[in-house]
């Protein structure tokens, strides 16, 4: 795909994610409306189904023929065919908690992919008008400057972000982890919006990150940390025949050089 091709997605990408930061911003200061959805009681509210469809279609105004997986209308990962069409991936706002109880820590977040990966990414906070971007190939942005990760290589130093399941029944395995961290490393922090999270790990106010989350809240911040030079995989092998850009089950985000111990503690802390 071309450069020009890709520079015009991520164009249009930011116009929606400005757009859908416009109005989130606009419906919490004035008519907020929250409902609960799913088992787990997953809250939700009507600027995130406005952001929904507001980008939605913004897209399939511009490229009817491809793909969009959203959180909010259409959130059926089983309908899309990877190696069919363009797809889109779109969480309208990430960090819907955070959105509706008045922080400012909450996203739009849109990808673009085509085939197994997501090449561009959009993470836009419209609280604080801060606009990670990203294409691949072409490194990693904050407001249009270049970003790195953080140059910590010592464990005992590192900042580390996690987040924790919708679903209370597993969060309770989740503590042999959150405690070998805190054994390990300087502090943990639970920040509420993962793709923000991710991000700042890609511009060095976070050293490692993990967590377990759905395809929306990673796949654009996924281009940007890469393209910042983090180190990104798993803390287990990807299934066989599963995109690894795709996967979703404990996502691990560090730079290059504290990843591999920051894995460890955590693979670590699983044997106790």
């Amino acid at each position: 795909m071309s450069h020009a091709h890709l520079a015009s997605i991520l164009e249009l990408a930011q116009q929606l994610a400005f757009s859908a930061g416009k109005t989130v911003v606009e419906l919490r200061q004035q008519s907020l409306n929250k409902e609960f959805k799913g088992e787990q009681a997953e809250l939700v509210t009507n600027a995130d189904l406005a952001a929904d469809r507001l980008i939605c279609q913004g897209i399939a105004e511009r490229f009817p023929e491809h793909q969009i997986l959203a959180e909010e209308s259409n959130p059926h990962w089983h309908s899309i065919k990877t190696q069919a069409q363009p797809l889109w991936i779109i969480d309208p706002i990430d960090g819907t908690v955070n959105f509706a109880h008045g922080h400012a820590q909450s996203a739009i977040s849109i990808a673009y992919c085509e085939g197994d990966e997501p090449l561009v990414g959009v993470v836009h906070n419209p609280f604080n008008q801060e606009t990670f971007t990203a294409i691949k190939g072409q490194g990693a942005f904050l407001n249009g400057q270049a970003i790195k990760p953080s140059h910590e290589v010592n464990l005992s130093r590192a900042l580390v972000a996690t987040g924790f399941p919708y679903d209370r029944s597993q969060r309770a395995a989740l503590i042999p982890r959150v405690q070998a961290i805190l054994e390990h490393c300087a502090d943990i922090r639970r920040l509420g919006a993962a793709a923000l999270d991710i991000c700042w790990v890609a511009c060095g106010r976070l050293d490692a990150y993990w967590e377990t989350l759905s395809i929306w809240d990673f796949a654009a911040a996924q281009v940007i940390a890469k393209e910042a030079g983090c180190a990104y995989g798993h803390l287990y092998p990807v299934p066989e025949h599963t995109p690894a850009a795709y996967w979703n089950k404990d996502i691990v985000v560090a730079n290059a050089d504290l990843y591999p111990s920051f894995k460890a503690i955590l693979l670590e802390s699983e044997q106790h």
